[in-house]
């Protein structure tokens, strides 16, 4: 069993905790009918984005495989889009407001950037390469740093010691 396992049943105990005060706070705030029936409208707002979210991610993949495309960017952000309808949809006012930040745009490309981060140190770099297409890696010219040798070996005859190249520009491709 993971480490980080462990502490999901405290996680979600402390999540439950939240999203009551949560409530109760809104509640004597603006009344406990208004703050219930916040909860519901935020809910099925967020079962309507939940089948459109998925749908969404279905077409985009599908199309993204239809032209030969890596569809890892178009799956990272329907992961993205599904978790904050999923969130919304979930009775809580502090998940369903994570949830709908999760949908604004520019949030939504934050966290598919880091769901793409966490896929590609999970995943060996070939298939890495085959989801998100060929890695970019800029190198820059500089002092070429001196590498640690295990022991220093003397040329055998014919040989001269390796030097460090230039630095280059280029792109990593697996295949």
């Amino acid at each position: 069993m993971r480490r980080g396992l462990r502490f999901v049943p405290l996680a979600l105990l402390l999540l439950t905790l939240l999203e009551l005060a949560v409530f109760v706070l809104v509640g004597r705030a603006v009344g406990f009918g208004a703050a219930l029936l916040l909860v519901f409208a935020a809910s099925l707002l967020g079962l309507v984005l939940l089948r459109r979210e998925g749908m969404r991610a279905w077409r985009r993949f599908r199309a993204a495989a239809q032209a030969g495309q890596p569809p890892g960017p178009q799956v990272t952000d329907g992961l993205v889009g599904l978790a904050g309808a999923l969130l919304l949809a979930l009775p809580g006012l502090v998940s369903g407001a994570v949830g709908l930040l999760l949908l604004v745009p520019p949030l939504r490309r934050l966290a598919g950037g880091g769901v793409r981060r966490t896929a590609e140190r999970r995943v060996s770099s070939m298939v890495a390469g085959d989801l998100f297409g060929p890695r970019r890696v800029r190198v820059y010219p500089g002092a070429p740093q001196p590498a640690p040798s295990p022991a220093p070996q003397s040329p055998t005859a014919g040989q001269s010691p390796q030097q460090p190249g230039p630095a280059i520009e280029g792109e990593i491709v697996d295949r």
